[in-house]
This record gives structure tokens, C-alpha cells and sequence, in this order.
């Protein structure tokens, strides 16, 4: 969660309209599902679509309204919709969140109204820590719309019948310029959120670190240039593998990128919000691990970049940050890059995998209290993340934003994009290894 000295320098932005629109937001993409898809839980790393609903109107509950003295809507939720806030009591096991059918679907949309009122009255007369708390609590609830989205898929996906959520955009699979590989200058430069405006508190405080000069992709890998990887025995050779996620291959039985399956005839299907399709030769390919971006650029003959490389070639791209789907867009997946010179997809479309370990920023501090809980203590055995994705807000998409995963998370929309070295070629360029034509 971000740290509320950093925040409060823009708790302007905290307005009972932005409050509005933002629980707005979170009901819409809940619109059409029945109380049965709600409630489904399918892994201990997913929650139900009605438990996101009920925690989101939690933290305003327990960090905003309580301390200002409102009575909770019910007593027995601050236990059931605690997520791991181990400062604000005991938690319903995570893993065990489906097995809450009650409070039904209608008490839970009562709990969110009764909060939003509530909040939206508070606001106006808030001191400025309290302001401040609202303010992280709508950063929080639009985490959580991208979260809804991302575990409703695998939840639909899991189910036998694959039921599509939303219509997708369809895309004619034309193939897309050759992946182009951008030469960026390294030396001193400076990483983290420059403040001025909302962030975290794991992107601050900004920094310098020393970059060697290095090279990054125009674009994400697409599904047609994953598909010639996987026709190259890349799930079948060791070689290409870091040895955790060899052993995470064997023991998961990895053949494909999550929500890919093979029909009789062998040809791959693709699941998407939208329904099933056939893989595209200018979509980035997405829910793959850390793992399996690895080893996709290793056989490549490049590497992914590190999470500074990343924020550096975004802040310093002449041509700006090329936007892919967003949240708002709602294609709810992966598009194809927009033509044009420059680095493209830096936001949106795909979160893109790093190098680099998810570790803490020289200085960083946890912050005090148990709002402290979000980010630092995770700060272990994750893989950092850069841009953003099709089922992140537009607000969430800045250069210096740092989600994390383990290494083998697969149900989000991450997808692959390639560095090497400055003074390198690779065998990506000279063999030109990614045919898309081809692979299809």
C-alpha cells in the first residue's frame, strides 16, 4: 500500500465523484453474473467475484469508517473479508473463500451500499488523514477490478461448459511488422516514482542505479511467435529452463501458456473472456509464468530485461509510451501493437515479465500501522512486473508501477518482452527465429 507521506501530496485526487465512479466501476464489470459465478473459488490463488465485492467495501470499513466512529454493517464481516491485515484481527483462510455462501450475493451488494453512502458522506468533512486512507482505498478497489476480472477467468475457464464473460474484439490475425529491437544508452539514471501524484509506497523513494547499454523489443511477443517456440520443443528442452521452473514444468505438466488447449486434431485453442479461438498471429501471447518467459527468450537468443532497464527505455522512449487495452477499452485481452515506430504496448495489453527479483527500493521504509502490510512484507520470493495489462484502469498504468507474482503465476495477463545486451547480437536477429507466418 503506499505510504501515507507519499500520499497525502495528492489526496486532492480524493473526491466523493472519483469514490462514485470508481465502486461504479467494480459493480459494472460484476453486471450478468448470476449468484452462482460470484461465489465460485477455483485455486487458493483466486477469490470469488462476491468476496473481492465484500473486502472492497472492508478496507473503508475498517480503515476509514470504524476510527470515525460508524457502526460496522454487520460485525461478523470484519473476519470474513480481512484479506492478511494481520494488525486488524483474525481471517477467514484464503484458500477457503468459496465456501462463504453466506452472506448471500444481495447482503453483499447491501454491505457495498451502505459503505459507499457512508464514505461518500464522510468525505467532505475528512481531516486530511482520513482523506488520505479514502484515497488509498480507491487505489485498492481498482486493484481489485483488475483481480475480479483475471479470477473470473480462470473460474470460467475451470467450469466444464468455458462460458464466455463479454463479447472480445475480434482481430484478423494479420501478421504484424518483424519484432525490432531498440538500442537505448545506459549510465546514470533515475528510477521510482518522481512524485507529484499517487504511488505506492514499494515506487518510492526514487533512485539512481548504473545501466549498461542494452536493447529492448519494439513490442510483446505474440501468440503465432510463442506457438514457434512450443513447435521447437521449447516446453521439451532442459536446457532453456532455469531449474525451478524445469522442476514446475514437470511437475504442472506445462505443454502451452495457461487457458491454451489442444483440439483432436492438434490444433491449439486459446480461452479468452470472450469464448475460444484459434491463436492469432499479431496478439501478445499472455498468461505464461516468469518461467516461461525465460525460457522463451533464451531460446530466442536474448533475455528479459530488468525491472530498471524496463523504466528507463519507458521514460526516455522519444516517441512517448505507446498505450495498448486498457480497463476502460474493454477488450478484455491482449491487442494487437499499433503500427508505428517507437516502443509500442509499454502500457497495457500484457504485464511484462523482468529479470528482477521483487525486492525493496535503497531506503524504502514500511510504512507504519497495519495499512504498512500491503507491499513490504511480500518482498520475497516475487518477480517484479512492469506496465500494465487489458484489465488494468488507466490510472494504474505508469512506468514506475511494480506488481509481483512468484515466479510460476500464470492466471494473470502476463506476457514477454525481450532485451540482450548492447554490444550482442543475438540469434534472434540473425536467424530470424520468430516467424509468425510460419508458426501458424
Amino acid at each position: 500500500m503506499q505510504s501515507l507521506n507519499a500520499e497525502t501530496q495528492d489526496a486532492r485526487g480524493c473526491t466523493v465523484d472519483a469514490f462514485h465512479a470508481v465502486r461504479a466501476t467494480t459493480e459494472r464489470l460484476v453486471q450478468g453474473l448470476t449468484p452462482d459465478d460470484c461465489m465460485v473459488q477455483s485455486m487458493p490463488d483466486a477469490s470469488p467475484v462476491k468476496w473481492h465485492l465484500a473486502h472492497t467495501s472492508w478496507f473503508f470499513e475498517q480503515f476509514i469508517l470504524g476510527p470515525a466512529g460508524v457502526a460496522p454493517f454487520d460485525e461478523r464481516y470484519a473476519a470474513l473479508f480481512n484479506s492478511y491485515y494481520v494488525g486488524a484481527g483474525t481471517r477467514h483462510p484464503r484458500a477457503r473463500r468459496g465456501d462463504l455462501s453466506r452472506p448471500p450475493l444481495d447482503e453483499v451488494l447491501a454491505y457495498r451500499r451502505h459503505v459507499t453512502r457512508a464514505v461518500a458522506d464522510l468525505l467532505p468533512r475528512a481531516d486530511p488523514h482520513a482523506t488520505a486512507l479514502a484515497r488509498l482505498g480507491i487505489e485498492h478497489e481498482q486493484q481489485h477490478q483488475e483481480l475480479i476480472l483475471t479470477d473470473l477467468k480462470h473460474h470460467l475457464f475451470s467450469q466444464p461448459l468455458t462460458p464466455a464473460y463479454r463479447p472480445v474484439p475480434a482481430h484478423d490475425g494479420a501478421e504484424p511488422a518483424a519484432l525490432q529491437f531498440t538500442a537505448v544508452d545506459g549510465g546514470l539514471c533515475d528510477i521510482g516514482h518522481a512524485g507529484g501524484a499517487f504511488g505506492f509506497d514499494n515506487e518510492f523513494p526514487r533512485h539512481r542505479v548504473w545501466l549498461e547499454p542494452f536493447e529492448i523489443t519494439d513490442r510483446l511477443v505474440t501468440e503465432a511467435e510463442y506457438l514457434a517456440f512450443m513447435h521447437d520443443g521449447g516446453y521439451a528442452q532442459a536446457t532453456l529452463w532455469l531449474s525451478d521452473g524445469w522442476a514446475t514444468r514437470e511437475a504442472e505438466g506445462w505443454q502451452a501458456p495457461l487457458y491454451w488447449r489442444a483440439d483432436e486434431d492438434g490444433a491449439w485453442q486459446v480461452f479468452t473472456l470472450g469464448g475460444w479461438r484459434a491463436p492469432r498471429a499479431d496478439v501478445p501471447v499472455c498468461h505464461v509464468s516468469h518461467y516461461e518467459a525465460d525460457a522463451f527468450a533464451r531460446w530466442a537468443g536474448a533475455r528479459l530485461p530488468t525491472e530498471a532497464e524496463w523504466e528507463h527505455a519507458a521514460a526516455t522512449s522519444a516517441d512517448g509510451t505507446w498505450h495498448g487495452a486498457l480497463l476502460e477499452d474493454e477488450a478484455f485481452h491482449p491487442t494487437p501493437a499499433a503500427h508505428g515506430a517507437g516502443l509500442r504496448q509499454l502500457l497495457g495489453d500484457c504485464w511484462q515479465w523482468t529479470a528482477s527479483a521483487y525486492l525493496p527500493y535503497p531506503g524504502y521504509r514500511v510504512p507504519a500501522g497495519t495499512v504498512g502490510e500491503y507491499n513490504g512484507k511480500f518482498m520475497s520470493g516475487q518477480m517484479v512486473l512492469k506496465g500494465a495489462s487489458c484489465a488494468t484502469p488507466r490510472s494504474h498504468a505508469r512506468p514506475s508501477y511494480r506488481n509481483f507474482f512468484p515466479p510460476g503465476a500464470r492466471w494473470q495477463f502476463s506476457g514477454i518482452r525481450l532485451a540482450r545486451d548492447g554490444v550482442a547480437r543475438s540469434a534472434l536477429a540473425e536467424q530470424e527465429v520468430l516467424g509468425p507466418a510460419s508458426a501458424l
